[in-house]
């Protein structure tokens, strides 16, 4: 079975099909038409599917001929509320929206492997199921899809991810052992006082005083309360209170952030903003809030299913391509919901070309990805898939 003559003999459509989507992204949670273009390829190839799973995903299944296990393979498929500034015959047609993160690609080689492995259906050894998860850059749709049953009926075994990567060179794949990705938490925190003339300070209890406290102790968290082997990050992105030179407010509202790559520093680091906050608004006689959303819990991969993606990449793109990655990196990305309930993989595929003009980072209004990228992703995935079922 030659695959790679497989995906080359689809490889116009495959570029096709990424201009398709790109042309027409969508933000999360929004997804309604790409939805319904995902289930259009999929219907003219014969793919069971079901649709509308965390409101606008997609589930597709090939059901082997022979009784085995069952692996996931997994693509974004939302955009971003960037207005694109590519000038190319596919740039976005939807204003204020872009496909500024490759889940275009995504979508695309999700539906390449889903078009290939049904081609070997009578072959195959087990199940394969795909996951267009909507919602990545937002709300978390992994999150939503396995608690729709996206992982039962039949059961997975693993499940594999990728995403498009334009610090690498096309051609070239790096792969981390363990953790990989933080966790991630939006923290707001309120703090109230007394509201004053700024002639009368006495009168008052100055939130912005309180804050600025608050803002200097909490930094000393990561610095003398978590350990420098944990990595730990906490942003303060956004301070708003008052409205004159000359009134002390009565309230500051801060907009936090917090990463952590270990779910013990996270609950710790958490506690410790309570007790700072609370304490420190107390001390000056003012009251301090704090608000937590729980967001992405850190992704890590699984060194069994690892070793087996490092075989396929060494087969398929060689030893010299792989880069391991030494150190985790605190960006979020919530595949992280599928390590959690499942042996899993997610690695980067590089999408970088200089001479075509391909290098600008993601969330860019000017990034774009070589296409080329888009058959190696195929190959590589189907040949992870009949390995983990075979295996």
């Amino acid at each position: 079975m030659d695959i790679k003559r497989m995906v080359e003999s689809i490889n116009d459509e495959l570029i096709s099909i990424r201009r398709e989507f790109h042309k027409n992204p969508e933000l999360s949670d929004k997804e309604y038409n790409t939805m319904e273009r995902i289930c259009r390829y999929l219907d003219s190839w014969g793919i069971e599917y079901r649709k509308g799973v965390a409101k606008t995903g997609v589930v597709a299944i090939v059901r082997g001929s022979q009784e085995g296990k069952t692996i996931g393979l997994r693509g974004d498929i939302d955009a971003l509320p960037v207005t694109e500034e590519n000038d190319v015959e596919y740039k976005s047609i939807n204003k204020g929206v872009m496909h500024a993160c490759g889940h275009d690609a995504h979508i695309t080689i999700l539906l390449g492997a889903a078009r290939i492995i049904k081609s070997m259906e009578k072959e195959l050894k087990g199940n394969v199921k795909f996951f267009f998860q909507p919602a990545e850059e937002t709300t978390g749709g992994a999150d939503r899809m396995i608690k729709e049953g996206c992982l039962e009926n039949p059961d997975v075994d693993a499940v594999l991810g990728l995403h498009v990567s334009p610090n690498i060179d096309t051609g070239t794949v790096q792969l981390r052992y363990g953790k990989m990705n933080a966790s991630s938490d939006m923290i707001t925190i309120v703090v109230r006082g007394k509201s004053a003339h700024g002639a009368n300070p006495e009168k008052s209890i100055d939130p912005l005083i309180i804050s600025a406290n608050i803002i200097m102790a909490l930094q000393t968290i990561v610095s003398r309360n978590i350990s420098p082997l944990d990595p730990a990050v906490f942003t303060i992105g956004s301070i708003h209170g008052g409205t004159k030179g000359n009134i002390i407010p009565e309230e500051v509202r801060m907009e936090c952030i917090l990463r952590t790559l270990d779910n013990g520093v996270r609950k710790y680091f958490k506690e410790r903003i309570i007790s700072v906050v609370e304490g420190i608004s107390k001390s000056y006689g003012g009251e301090g809030e704090i608000i937590i959303q729980e967001s992405y819990p850190p992704l890590i991969n699984s060194d069994e299913i690892v070793d087996s993606v490092k075989e396929v990449l060494e087969e398929v793109i060689g030893k010299e391509n792989i880069q391991l990655v030494p150190h985790a990196e605190l960006f979020a990305e919530d595949f992280a919901y599928f390590t959690q309930a499942k042996k899993a993989c997610f690695f980067n595929l590089g999408c970088r070309n200089e001479e075509k003009g391909c290098i600008y980072p993601l969330h860019n209004s000017r990034f774009n990805i070589d296409e080329d990228c888009l058959g190696l992703g195929v190959e590589i995935q189907v040949r992870n898939v009949l390995k983990l079922l075979n295996s």
